[in-house]
């Protein structure tokens, strides 16, 4: 009897965990036909070939098609050197927004990173891509001097 009892409060305490790991927010109804929409004019960045240390900046700029206001409950890179900010108001039907993006360009070589973003649209979960190459810094010709980066020093003093 015991064995009983204990299996169904783990059973019944699964349930539980399973229920608060919901995602938070607001969920989308795929039946209800007024539901928010999220429209991206582009779902792909491409940064191009940029210098080291260059504005890493962008933004995908959004439109809210569905008659119910777009509420954006998360947005998250894939990895630390892609930081989205979005949106925390929601967005009214037929208004425009944008996703801003911060790739940190401190990074050489070519980058391909996603931004998952979370809302109650009709698709919950939208995958936007940045792409892009940073140049490593020039390096000086084999046989020229580089530019020296000299702290003036003050003169010793006689004693």
């Amino acid at each position: 009897m015991k064995k009983v009892i204990l299996s169904l409060g783990l059973m019944l305490s699964m349930a539980l965990v399973g229920k608060m790991q919901a995602q938070p927010g607001v969920t989308p109804d795929p039946t209800n036909p007024n539901a928010a929409d999220i429209v991206f004019e582009t779902e792909l960045i491409d940064y191009g070939t940029i210098e080291h240390n260059a504005d890493g900046n962008r933004e995908f700029k959004f439109k809210n098609t569905g008659k119910e206001p777009l509420i954006i409950s998360n947005c998250t890179g894939s990895c630390g050197c892609t930081v989205p900010t979005w949106p925390k108001e929601p967005i009214k039907p037929g208004a425009t927004s944008a996703i801003k993006v911060h790739y940190a360009t401190d990074r050489i070589g070519a980058f391909e990173k996603t931004v998952t973003v979370t809302s109650n649209a009709k698709s919950a979960t939208k995958v936007l891509k940045i792409k892009g190459n940073v140049k490593p810094d020039p390096t000086p010709a084999p046989g020229s001097v580089a530019p020296a980066t000299t702290t003036p020093v003050a003169p010793a003093t006689p004693k």
